[in-house]
């Protein structure tokens, strides 16, 4: 284990979609990145393209992974080994979309780096600190002592990263303020926190629940459900096929596009005019609500690709929310620096922009598990 922070971090963030690799050194600067496709079945051949990119990459001395789901066992980032591998091999039911992608590139990083420090860092773990208030289900108790069935969450680490950034813009200490931040992308949540601690988040046992999504249908009735079921002849798999794949903006307007839904709405399209309709109504109410786990708010903060880029979103969500205290300036708003803020000067609360970055929060949380010291936590969250 290195006797200091490591100089050069290799970050993986492995998803269907993309598989981003980064490397960032002492300063947290990125000092060299590949984007490869997705990991889905039938990606075999993407196996030597990771390794060769690792090559090109250059050297490393230890590897940040985003892992999805770490369950009740993982409640913060650890150091690999293969008994790890095989615990978090053992939750892939709980994240059958995103874990087998992740374990994927873990074990393609340990076979070209062999000997190189690997963490593992949880999109679950910083949402472990919710009281029970926020995190339990009123189900039967059975069912309670026999699964792990609980309020997870998830994107915490785009949400650890948000607040912390969100303390430095405004100039405060994170222990001293209660923030709201939004993470917007293809995949929603918002999270409350208090402190510095996750108290309330929108998703749920899965990433299926909470807001509405790209192409997840959000919080829905589980009666609906059980009407599917039992009614209308839908088995588990069509079920789970139209609320992950066909739902959120996508079943109601056509297209996962946010930036195609505005446009389409703007031009008078009645199913992009709902599909943004719903979408914001959910939005607005589930901001309140993690304002009321806190008791108030001292800010709130956009992140992610929606969060960061489509002003309109930012300006719906906050329309309706003045007894909050929330205001946008629209002149500040259209500015282009990645990290803003957007609120009125006089207005109570503050409302900024923060570019996702969760490679520095894993960097930040590599150093913390490899030093386990005040060097291993100092990594500057503003890059």
């Amino acid at each position: 284990m290195p006797a200091a922070p490591p100089r050069r971090i290799l970050v993986v963030n492995a998803g269907s979609s993309s598989l981003k690799l980064r490397v960032l050194d002492a300063a947290d600067a990125v000092v060299g990145s590949r984007d490869l496709p997705g990991v889905s079945p039938g990606a075999g051949a993407l196996e030597a393209s990771v390794g060769d990119a690792i090559r090109e990459l250059g050297v490393v001395e230890a590897v940040g992974h985003r892992i999805v789901h770490g369950g009740t066992t993982f409640e913060e980032p650890v150091l690999v080994d293969e008994r790890v591998i095989d615990r978090l091999d053992a939750l892939t039911d709980l994240a059958p979309l995103h874990q087998p992608a992740s374990l994927a590139a873990l074990r393609w990083t340990m076979a070209a780096l062999p000997g190189v420090p690997e963490v593992a860092c949880f999109d679950t773990a910083f949402h472990a600190t919710l009281p029970p208030a926020a995190r339990t289900y009123a189900l039967p108790a059975a069912w309670r002592e026999r699964w792990p069935i609980r309020r997870f969450g998830f994107h915490g680490l785009s949400h650890a990263y948000a607040a912390r950034r969100s303390a430095q813009l405004i100039g405060s200490p994170l222990e001293s303020l209660r923030i709201v931040t939004c993470h917007l992308g293809a995949g929603a949540s918002l999270a409350a926190v208090m402190h510095g601690r996750s108290v309330d988040t929108t998703m749920g046992f899965t990433p299926l629940a909470g807001l509405v999504m790209a192409t997840r249908s959000g919080d829905v009735d589980p009666g609906l459900v059980l009407w599917l079921q039992q009614h209308a002849g839908l088995d588990a798999a069509a079920i789970a096929e139209g609320l992950e794949h066909e739902a959120g903006l996508m079943g109601l307007s056509g297209s996962a596009d946010m930036r195609a839904v505005l446009e389409r709405a703007e031009g008078g399209d009645a199913a992009s005019e709902l599909a943004l309709a719903v979408y914001l109504h959910r939005l607005r109410a589930a901001i309140a609500a993690m304002a009321a786990a806190m008791g108030g708010l001292d800010a709130l903060a956009f992140t992610g690709g929606v969060g960061e880029h489509a002003a309109a979103i930012r300006a719906g969500a906050v329309d309706g929310l003045g007894f909050l205290g929330l205001a946008i300036d629209a002149e500040r708003d259209v500015r282009t620096t990645e990290d803003r803020e957007i609120g009125l000067a006089a207005s109570p609360v503050r409302i900024l922009v923060v570019a996702s970055r969760e490679d520095l929060e894993i960097a930040r949380q590599v150093r913390s598990v490899l030093v386990g010291s005040a060097a291993g936590l100092g990594g500057s969250a503003a890059g």
